[in-house]
């Protein structure tokens, strides 16, 4: 995983893809291919120390557009059901959720468990396990992985453009 320091035209960008600005941006963690963030890494605190434990938070229009319509397939409650059924793919997901947990902690102990998408129990939230995906390594967030290869509406065009 390669983070990148945010620049003054990343937080611009950021801000018109959120409609908002940005809290507790820390890096760019992945780019769209049109070279504008696509996630970033957050401070697991806010400024105000409010605790933020979203570590991976992704930023791209068009993607979390994608992974919306993905979501309402009802593909995570099957993925969910899978966890149950399968040892290795409930391991892979542990795993994923131990290495988000120690990632963050490394940055700011939050004393908490709770890391992001429902981890390690159940799918329930695409767009932080395809953000996980994209800033880490295939093979590295399953599901994440698995909601990534399932789109076929991303990437295209600017991604910096809000639809």
């Amino acid at each position: 995983m390669t983070l990148e320091p945010v620049t003054a035209d990343d937080r611009a960008v950021i801000a018109t893809q959120l409609g908002r600005e940005p809290r507790a941006l820390r890096a760019i963690a992945a780019r769209c291919p049109s070279g504008h963030p696509a996630v970033v890494q957050t401070n697991p605190r806010l400024e105000d120390g409010t605790p933020f434990p979203t570590l991976y938070y992704l930023t791209c229009p068009r993607l979390a557009a994608a992974i919306s319509t993905l979501e309402t397939t009802g593909v995570m409650k099957d993925m969910t059901e899978r966890l149950s059924s399968d040892p290795d793919l409930a391991e892979a997901y542990q795993r994923a959720h131990e290495s988000y947990l120690a990632e963050r902690d490394a940055l700011d102990p939050l004393g908490t468990q709770v890391t992001a998408g429902g981890m390690p129990g159940r799918v329930k939230c695409l767009h932080a396990l395809v953000a996980h995906s994209l800033a880490t390594t295939p093979g590295h967030n399953p599901f994440g992985d698995e909601a990534l290869a399932l789109l076929t509406s991303w990437p295209t065009g600017d991604c910096a453009a809000v639809d």
